[in-house]
């Protein structure tokens, strides 16, 4: 079986690893996405402006596979501060609407010690069906 690799046009190429990878019969596996932009530079130091950035490069991996938003079905969110997530549910709640709206996927939070990049504040990997 042949997979197809998916990366949104004028995204900076991904090195070492696919920005989603969508299976013959739908399923759309979105790797980890952080907070840099589509030439992986980070805008902001933000966890907030992170997040918003991170949700919208899920989006644009969705839908670079004929999906929207409403196709995702899953979100694992990896932070690296608790306190700061919980501090924050307002703005964490109304950046995701702004985002992806009212669509709620089944979700998993996970607090980390570190990222792989070290300006990352927050990684979220995401499953979707593409129909």
């Amino acid at each position: 079986m042949t997979h197809s690799l998916i990366a949104p046009d004028g995204w900076a190429p991904a090195k070492g690893y696919a920005n989603g990878v969508l299976t013959k019969d739908g399923l759309l596996f979105v790797g980890g996405q952080i907070g840099w932009n589509a030439d992986q530079v980070f805008e902001t130091s933000d966890f907030i402006g992170q997040m918003e950035q991170t949700l919208r490069n899920i989006l644009n991996v969705v839908e670079a596979a004929g999906g929207t938003a409403e196709s995702i079905t899953r979100l694992t969110w990896f932070v690296i501060d608790k306190k700061e997530y919980a501090a924050r549910q307002a703005e964490v709640g109304a950046a995701y609407r702004k985002v992806l709206g009212k669509h709620f996927p089944a979700m998993t939070m996970v607090v980390v010690s570190a990222l792989v990049e070290d300006e990352a504040l927050i990684e979220i990997e995401a499953t979707a069906v593409i129909n």
